[in-house]
């Protein structure tokens, strides 16, 4: 056994217990931790299929966007782990049945092997070793151009959306005006109060007598 397959046996253990412990984590915020990990170990499998494009993009989109806003939106929302699991064992038997669906499609396509053609070993052997992030860079900037331009401008749109609705203002959560954070000046932020020095002690009749008057 080389170090290629020892580093695969190895990736891919600690992908398989990082995945059993997404769903069997008590705390929400392990569970996502732990799916960051698996992300994490699926990129270096990646790697070692020197997929170097799918490996890169699976850690920066993944891991260092949709993953970390993951762990913030958790985070914030403290949700009660109680609570969310009342409807467990209510939605098991659907569960059950899509994963089993899901289990034995993996398995048919897995005990069919992956096939490659005599050609496309020839043609590889022949030309030699090729990039694959720039031929997939090339077929999205020239084949692809159009479809990469959409996507962006559907991505930018929906950044757009999404701060406008965060800057609204409701009746229900705290807003403040970046206009008025950015004009705020020194005087502004702190209010100086004038008070005396000193102050008379109390004796301790006054509180009798001020009982007494009142009563």
């Amino acid at each position: 056994m080389d170090v290629t397959t020892g580093l695969f046996y190895v990736f891919s253990a600690v992908l398989l217990f990082a995945a059993f412990r997404v769903i069997t984590a008590r705390n929400p915020v392990h569970a996502v931790l732990f799916l960051v990990l698996t992300f994490f170990q699926a990129a270096m499998i990646w790697m070692l299929l020197k997929a170097e494009f799918l490996s890169i993009t699976l850690v920066l989109v993944y891991v260092g966007a949709v993953m970390v806003l993951f762990l913030f939106v958790v985070m914030m929302l403290d949700i009660n782990v109680d609570s969310a699991r009342e409807g467990f064992w209510k939605h098991f038997p659907l569960a059950a049945v899509v994963a089993v669906l899901i289990a034995l499609e993996m398995a048919a396509v897995l005990m069919g092997g992956f096939r490659v053609s005599e050609v496309s070993v020839s043609t590889a052997q022949v030309v030699g070793p090729v990039s694959n992030s720039r031929e997939l860079g090339k077929l999205l900037f020239t084949q692809y151009l159009y479809p990469v331009e959409i996507a962006a401008a559907i991505l930018m749109v929906a950044i757009i959306a999404a701060i406008a609705l965060t800057l609204r203002e409701r009746k229900d959560s705290k807003y403040v005006s970046p206009g008025d954070q950015v004009r705020v000046k020194s005087k502004d932020r702190m209010i100086v109060l004038k008070m005396a020095p000193t102050q008379a002690a109390l004796t301790p009749e006054t509180p009798d007598s001020t009982l007494d008057t009142k009563s």
